[in-house]
């Protein structure tokens, strides 16, 4: 009977962190490939252009490797990172304003499945980003950060520098909020 040797659990993300400051770059690349996705889906959702997503994503991962001897464990490295991908967005979108670019239209989604399901889908996903768009900053980074990324209040206070109680009413009047508008 062969013996099987027990898997090793995933290193977490400080030991990763500790690992890429002696220099080891898988460690680099490990955190990339943990957080990058919820990192695109978070900056998408607060109004990233796609096309400007991979630069923005590559962009928040150079400052938070630039920044990683400040990052000190008080909240997670993803809602850290989340943070930083907020600060770069809003860089952006005022490089963005200096300079007005006209773009070029998206091309059509492929058809798949049922076109009136699509359609709807699609209409409701719309509306939803249209109502996303029309929260103040605050009440917007809250409900994703909570919706979309499933973090605790208390990690959404450390991540925005507000009280958990703050990010409570926040994410509640963009519920209702987007609900309203939904309707």
């Amino acid at each position: 009977m062969a013996q099987t040797q027990p898997v090793a659990a995933p290193m977490p993300d400080a030991a990763l962190i500790a690992a890429w400051q002696r220099g080891d770059e898988q460690a680099a690349a490990e955190l990339v490939r943990r957080h990058a996705r919820a990192l695109a889906r978070f900056l998408a959702g607060a109004g990233a252009p796609a096309a400007d997503l991979d630069d923005l994503v590559q962009e928040t991962f150079i400052r938070a490797f630039r920044a990683v001897g400040r990052f000190r464990g008080q909240c997670q490295f993803r809602t850290w990172l989340l943070t930083i991908g907020g600060n770069v967005l809003k860089d952006a979108g005022r490089r963005r304003a200096r300079h007005k670019v006209v773009p070029l239209e998206d091309t059509l989604r492929t058809p798949d499945g049922d076109p009136y399901e699509q359609a709807v889908a699609g209409e409701v996903e719309g509306r939803l980003g249209e109502g996303l768009g029309r929260l103040p900053r605050m009440q917007r980074e809250v409900f994703l950060l909570r919706a979309q990324q499933g973090l605790e209040y208390d990690e959404i206070a450390a991540a925005l520098g507000t009280s958990a109680g703050a990010a409570r009413v926040h994410y509640h009047h963009a519920v209702k909020r987007l609900k309203e508008y939904l309707q």
